[in-house]
């Protein structure tokens, strides 16, 4: 055998010894994650406009306090154009995005429905598919039935 080939074959053999456990703990997460179960539509994802960050932040601190939803996060200064009453509007606005039970979403609604100064408040939701897991449990543990 070549002194090459030897040195080849070495190195391919601690190559080996030092993948080993990278690859045993990305396959023990790959495992886990998918031995989790999750029915798809359990978990939703709400949208709700407000007009700015302050009304953003009383919603959302009022609907994670009610146990509404797990966690709302706040995107600010986003550009809205809709129509309103046969016009043509353009408003700078704050999105907040929701996580929360699918079974949530109509308390959610009421109670945007009853804070929020707009006249006619949106309130949207999307069924979670898929995603992590464990922040899907988070959820689940967070907001009760």
């Amino acid at each position: 055998m070549s002194s090459a080939l030897l040195k080849l074959c070495c190195l391919s053999v601690l190559l080996a010894g030092l993948m080993l456990p990278v690859l045993r703990r990305l396959g023990l997460r790959a495992f886990s994650m998918a031995s989790d179960s999750y029915s798809s539509g359990t978990h939703s994802a709400a949208f709700v406009t407000c007009p700015n960050d302050t009304v953003a932040k009383e919603l959302a601190r009022g609907i994670v306090e009610k146990k509404l939803a797990a966690c709302v996060n706040i995107i600010p200064q986003i550009t809205s154009v809709y129509e309103w009453q046969g016009k043509i509007e353009e408003d700078s606005e704050v999105l907040l995005m929701i996580k929360t039970r699918s079974s949530k979403i109509p308390a959610l609604a009421e109670y945007v429905r009853s804070n929020h100064p707009y006249e006619v408040a949106e309130v949207i939701s999307l069924p979670i598919d898929q995603g992590n897991p464990p922040y899907l449990k988070w959820i689940g543990d967070t907001v009760p039935e």
